[in-house]
């Protein structure tokens, strides 16, 4: 039975280019969540005022790729000290932040927080929120899939690859194959 996850880690570009070579990855959204506005836009997104991060929620199979596995990524493909930043992205929508769908994944993402933080990963503290799963609100169409359909976009040219290449040296024999 599939489950899903549901992380904010920084522009959500490059967080859905990352999961989506997944092996267990079924299916991913680029989207909102955890902020007051109903049904925000990227525009409002990106004005700071909803509350909202961009995050990708991820649909997965269990049997393939577990919970903990997905953290493991999470925590190697985005710098999860910085306050309200990834790069040159500022504000409170690019936060490092898993948002919990069940206690059971509250309870993993603790943990998988802490041996984060005891491996010296990072050398900085960790500030990713780990909160309740609200409204996820999916993003514009145009947000879906977007490296994939935008490779040459200057932005994620830029940010992408260094993101798959740590991908690929870490987590390799984990990746779907390229087609």
């Amino acid at each position: 039975m599939p489950e899903t996850a549901t992380f904010g880690a920084g522009c959500f570009w490059c967080v859905e280019a990352v999961f989506q070579r997944l092996q267990g990855v079924l299916s991913l959204v680029s989207g909102y969540t955890g902020g007051q506005t109903s049904n925000p836009t990227y525009e409002q997104v990106c004005s700071g005022q909803t509350g909202h991060a961009e995050v990708i929620q991820i649909v997965y199979d269990p049997a393939l790729v577990s919970f903990a596995d997905l953290l493991e990524v999470f925590w190697h493909t985005h710098d999860p000290t910085t306050l309200n930043r990834q790069g040159n992205d500022v504000g409170s929508q690019y936060r490092s932040a898993i948002f919990y769908g069940s206690e059971e994944q509250k309870k993993i993402a603790e943990v998988s927080l802490q041996a984060t933080e005891a491996s010296k990963l990072w050398p900085k503290p960790i500030v990713t929120e780990i909160v309740p799963l609200g409204v996820f609100y999916p993003a514009e169409d145009y947000h879906q899939n977007y490296y994939s359909n935008n490779p040459n976009q200057p932005y994620c040219s830029f940010a992408i690859p260094p993101k798959l290449r740590k991908l690929e040296q870490k987590f390799g024999d984990r990746l779907k194959p390229i087609s």
